[in-house]
């Protein structure tokens, strides 16, 4: 397997947060990648587009760690049947070009997971998060999909996902999916360079 670095996003600012939880189980589920779980979406000023330039340094940080991400996992909970507010202004600031090299999402492989306590998962949350990153034109897992409904019945006293559940397999796709695509816009992107 190749070792990827991946940098991880919840969308919530929870501190017993179940995506968080979904997200550090997700990096025991994958040893061999490196994990790079970002805190910092509460702290990001709310976009303005009279503050870009010079960008503040919480977006100038956050940019930099996905623009070093060999991939972006997003794992997302939903409030009001859509993303959250503080997701969605991380969203709207990485939408922006930030130097020669464009927005930072563009072509970057992203895969998307939620969990929540309800008996839907985090559908219509996550349908809203894929028609922003397609927006964006980044590079997103398409299938599995990956929604963990009532999870805080599914995950173990240790915030773990039990060996013989479902939804562990599932996820093990997702990240197997998410590091297929990574290494194939790599490839991809040697292959344009060696053409130029």
């Amino acid at each position: 397997m190749t070792p990827l670095n991946v940098l991880a996003i919840s969308g919530s600012l929870r501190r017993d947060s179940l995506n968080t939880t979904l997200l550090r189980e997700a990096e025991r589920l994958g040893p061999h990648h490196r994990f790079d779980h970002y805190d910092g979406l509460g702290r990001l000023p709310h976009f303005n587009e009279d503050e870009e330039h010079p960008a503040p340094s919480a977006v100038v940080d956050l940019r930099r760690r996905v623009q070093e991400a060999d991939a972006v996992l997003i794992a997302s909970p939903e409030y009001n049947a859509s993303v959250p507010g503080a997701l969605k202004n991380a969203l709207d600031w990485l939408s922006r070009p930030a130097g020669d090299d464009g927005p930072a999402l563009a072509l970057k492989p992203v895969a998307v997971v939620g969990a929540s306590p309800g008996p839907f998962g985090t559908v219509r949350a996550q349908l809203a998060l894929r028609q922003v990153l397609h927006k964006m034109n980044a590079r997103v897992v398409q299938q599995p999909e990956f929604l963990l409904f009532q999870a805080h019945q599914q995950f173990d006293d240790d915030g773990r996902l039990p060996e013989d559940s479902p939804a562990r397999q599932l996820l093990c796709a997702v990240l197997d999916a998410l590091t297929r695509l990574a290494i194939s816009e790599r490839q991809q992107a040697l292959t344009g360079a060696s053409v130029h």
